[in-house]
């Protein structure tokens, strides 16, 4: 169960957000820097309760139209090994010190528990609160469902508007998969190229006050 404490983080999530965001190939604001609110999402449990697990919307209003992001994070106690590329920054929290934040789409641990959810095997839980699970994430499903012993990530690569993540069963034969992690958020609409497979939606809050719901996360299984 995550636990959600009640304390600071120095640097704060924003501003380690606001000097990475603008070196993501899908970022659309200008040469300014981004002016970033958090929007919404939702938490996964880690199964050995080591890792934080954070979808986090953030809305980026320095441009002429907002543009809402989704970054997953992982909050981890020492450095993920292999996984360089994905390192945000570090901060200093409160109650658990020095804490090292991932880009999630880089962290196994992160994608595994992605993958639960898109099979039904786990719940997500609410962005503030400890032990409360959020019933407005919803999981849909066409075609193949998720089969057991997928793990990731391959390979991640960034596109204009999503993160592509290779999944599969690297360790034995078997087809590979691709696991779309949107980063600019659209109001109610699917993932271009989308087909047959299982999708993530959850909802955020825009910054006229109205609630937006699109697709957060899209496994397209491969049949073979």
């Amino acid at each position: 169960m995550a636990v959600i404490h009640r304390t600071t983080m120095s640097p704060g999530k924003l501003e380690l957000l606001a000097g990475w965001l603008p070196l993501r190939p899908w970022y659309r604001g200008g040469s300014g820097g981004p002016q970033l609110a958090k929007a919404g999402g939702f938490r996964l449990d880690d199964p050995e309760g080591e890792v934080g697990i954070e979808f986090m919307v953030v809305t980026d209003t320095a441009g002429d139209e907002p543009v809402s992001y989704l970054v997953p994070l992982t909050y981890r106690g020492a450095p993920l090994k292999g996984a360089e590329d994905g390192l945000i920054g570090t901060s200093e929290h409160g109650v658990l010190g020095r804490r090292w934040i991932y880009d999630g789409a880089h962290d196994p641990v992160l994608v595994e528990q992605l993958l639960s959810l898109l099979a039904g095997r786990t719940t997500a839980q609410d962005q503030n609160a400890s032990d409360a699970p959020d019933p407005t994430v919803e999981v849909l499903g066409e075609g193949a469902g998720v089969p057991h012993g997928l793990t990731g990530p391959g390979t991640v690569t960034d596109t204009a508007d999503a993160s592509l993540v290779t999944v599969g069963p690297f360790m034995s034969e078997g087809p590979v998969s691709t696991l779309t992690v949107s980063r600019v958020l659209l109001d109610g609409v699917a993932p271009a190229g989308d087909g047959a497979g299982r999708r993530v939606l959850a909802g955020w809050t825009a910054p006229d006050g109205f609630r937006r719901h699109g697709v957060f996360a899209h496994l397209a299984v491969s049949e073979g």
